[in-house]
């Protein structure tokens, strides 16, 4: 039985070492229990503000926001005994906007999603759709062929297929064993 198929690949090693961490969560009783108090909400709240900020870097720019991965877009990953596929939901953007890059057994994909003209008679009562930068990093597995990678995009989705190359298998060498005298 070949045991290294139950261990997952880490596709997001770089990617997670990038970002730096997440906003820490406290796991345990609601805020909204019946039992919590409003202080403890308050207590919350302020401690989840000076988390953002700290996360920010003291303040919300742009170049923050795309440090921090807010507008990271959603993928899948699968395999199969010939390839691996990677695809990624990039609605309302064009081919254009997007770049995949290989180094150092590393996939980038970054893109940018430009914010539309808003017409100046109409007014908003909700905008929920992200715009700006972002960029996904992946890390490929050992049997991954770089040399052959293919992408296409359609509909929205990006697909990127990444061939499997057989890898040479390890020489077993056996090892008598002695008795001591």
């Amino acid at each position: 039985m070949d045991f290294t198929k139950l261990a997952p690949w880490n596709w997001f090693k770089e990617e997670e070492e990038k970002s730096g961490g997440v906003v820490p969560v406290k796991k345990g009783e609601s805020a909204f229990g019946l039992a919590a108090s409003f202080q403890n909400i308050e207590s919350e709240f302020n401690h989840l503000i000076e988390s953002l900020k700290h996360g920010f870097g003291g303040g919300l720019s742009n170049e923050s926001l795309f440090k921090n991965d807010w507008l990271k877009p959603s993928l899948d990953i699968a395999s199969d005994e010939k390839e691996y596929t990677v695809k990624i939901e990039l609605p309302g953007m064009d081919k254009s906007d997007i770049s995949i890059e290989y180094a150092n057994n590393t996939l980038k994909i970054k893109g940018e999603k430009h914010h539309e003209k808003e017409e100046e008679n109409k007014d908003f009562y909700r905008i929920e759709r992200s715009y700006g930068r972002f960029e996904r990093i992946l890390d490929l597995p050992a049997d991954s062929d770089a040399n052959n990678i293919a992408s296409q995009y359609k509909n929205g989705v990006l697909s990127i297929n990444i061939p499997r190359k057989a890898l040479p298998k390890a020489d077993t060498k056996k090892i008598e064993i002695t008795t001591a005298s």
